[in-house]
């Protein structure tokens, strides 16, 4: 049983900040603040969100660590003096006066997010905007101006060494990450196939690294065979890889009813996932885990999937080996064995 002051200690901790209602303020879209402003509400309203950590800038020199210098003096060349939002040349993505600060403080919270949990051994929420893992070397794309969770897991690396694995359970496949994948990051993302961007279909090793795609239908699958694959995808993927941080592209529009995504899952579905997650992170990674919001675009579902998480760190659950993984129908289980069979 542990002591109210250590429950207090490993509370699910969250990095956030008032600028990011800033991006795209007043203007009709799906990446709206209110993604982070009603959801931080109401977590706190429900005592979820007790334990709250600054967030920063991130730097030129951490950003470059993912991006080109070429592409990051472009961000800032066509968001200067904007006075109407606009499309950033290199892709589908808007943006504002506001959002070249706001993103470079997202990337920001999620290295803060790294920074905490480097020092606790315990999950940090980075609750941020514009979402990243779109976000290529040269290019934004799919809301996406700075790729948050790469940067993150490079700057991990640049302090530590060793191996960071990034966890990506977006509706869609982070093809920004995956692109910067290698020197000790690996990838393992679930995704709806066909979807956006039309990328995650192979799986492959790169040296000692790993990248582990498992393409779903995007017609959607069951609650119950979404949280097997992930229960059987962490574990064989610790395994192989043994990494040392874990980074987590948490986007939540696989949530039934999410106007951009949708793979039919229940939202309540985070938690399990959370504990498989915890578990792991716990086995090999010294509890070393740092979550970042990425898609997800229904407030209700977004605020039950966050909370969730938070439910499961605080209660200590996934603190020891991972459970044994429940059934799940065959044609999953061969979408997963095939991923697998690279490591």
């Amino acid at each position: 049983m542990r002591h109210a002051a250590q429950e207090e200690e490993d509370r699910l901790k969250f990095v956030t900040d008032s600028s990011y209602g800033d991006h795209l303020r007043g203007i009709g879209h799906p990446e709206s603040p209110e993604r982070v402003e009603t959801v931080a509400s109401r977590l706190r309203a429900n005592a979820a969100m007790e334990a709250e950590l600054p967030a920063r800038d991130a730097s030129d020199e951490e950003l470059e660590r993912v991006h080109s210098a070429g592409y990051l003096e472009l961000v800032k060349r066509e968001t200067s003096e904007l006075r109407h939002a606009r499309y950033l040349s290199t892709g589908d993505v808007v943006v504002g006066e506001r959002s070249l600060a706001v993103a470079r403080r997202a990337a920001g919270g999620a290295l803060a997010a790294v920074e905490a949990t480097v020092e606790t051994g315990v999950p940090v929420f980075a609750l941020v905007r514009p979402p990243g893992h779109h976000a290529g070397r040269d290019r934004g794309m799919g809301f996406c101006l700075f790729n948050n969770a790469a940067v993150a897991a490079r700057a991990y690396l640049a302090s530590f060494g060793g191996r960071v694995l990034v966890v990506d359970f977006d509706y869609h496949h982070g093809n920004g990450t995956e692109a910067v994948a290698g020197g000790g990051l690996s990838y393992v993302s679930t995704h709806a196939s066909p979807a956006y961007p039309g990328t995650g279909a192979r799986s492959y090793r790169i040296g000692d690294d790993a990248v582990v795609n498992v393409p779903l239908p995007a017609g959607g699958v069951s609650t119950e065979a979404f949280v097997a694959i992930w229960e059987i995808l962490l574990p064989s993927i610790a395994r192989a890889i043994l990494p040392d941080a874990i980074v987590v592209s948490a986007g939540f529009d696989f949530a039934a009813g999410d106007p951009v995504g949708d793979l039919g899952v229940d939202a309540t579905a985070a938690a399990p996932i959370a504990a498989a997650i915890n578990a792991v992170a716990a086995e090999f990674a010294g509890g070393r885990t740092a979550y970042v919001l990425e898609g997800g675009y229904d407030v209700d579902a977004l605020t039950t999937s966050i909370a969730a998480i938070a439910t499961v760190t605080d209660a200590g659950s996934g603190d020891g080996r991972p459970a044994e993984p429940r059934a799940v129908e065959p044609g999953v289980r061969a979408i997963v064995d095939r991923a697998l069979t690279i490591l």
